[in-house]
């Protein structure tokens, strides 16, 4: 199979494209998330609009640098009954997180962008549903000492293949989807690329 760019810094997501045996190299986008999440919201834009703008924007901009390569972009946002949680810069905002989250249900949504020469060619968007178990602040914490810092900020506050899966009561969804991308999709498309 060809070569892709991951338009990423997400450790995860690279990892995931080599087990898929997905050969890929990392050109981060270094895009300012937090500015177009504020403009988006501006406009009433739905979680999966901002996922999706993300992924596009972060796959165009690798893209146009990278003529005739696809390049792969890949966002993912926490819904909280219509708040968007962004990821923590510290863990006090983890913690602030976790509090907000304790005991509710809410939605990871994950989208995933194929751009050429600076257009998207193909996009997917997954949507899965976790329902946190009702938690204490001591184990809250608990639970936020045992995490690295690399993990804290990469993951927004749980690494569900790691000790987040303990956060949970329910899941549903696709376990791809929710560790940032939705690998089967993208396997699908890359395999049927010409």
């Amino acid at each position: 199979m060809f070569e892709i760019i991951l338009a990423s810094k997400s450790k995860v997501r690279k990892e995931m494209l080599d087990k898929n045996n997905i050969s890929s190299k990392v050109v981060p986008s270094n895009v300012d998330e937090e500015i177009i999440k504020k403009g988006l919201l501006k406009e009433n834009a739905s979680p999966e609009i901002i996922s999706k703008s993300l992924a596009e924007l972060k796959a165009n901009k690798v893209s146009l640098k990278n003529n005739d390569i696809l390049v792969l972009g890949a966002d993912s946002v926490i819904d909280l009954e219509g708040e968007l949680i962004s990821k923590p810069n510290n863990r006090s905002e983890a913690l602030r997180i976790l509090k907000k989250l304790n005991g509710k249900k809410h939605h990871l949504i994950s989208s995933v962008c194929i751009s050429k020469n600076g257009n998207m060619i193909w996009n997917f968007t997954d949507k899965a549903s976790l329902k946190m178990k009702s938690m204490t602040e001591k184990d809250l914490m608990n639970y936020l000492s045992k995490i690295s810092d690399e993990a804290l900020y990469a993951y927004n506050v749980y690494q569900i293949e790691g000790e987040g899966k303990n956060l949970f009561s329910n899941i549903e969804g696709d376990k791809n989807t929710i560790m940032g991308l939705p690998i089967k999709k993208i396997k699908e498309y890359l395999s049927n690329y010409k």
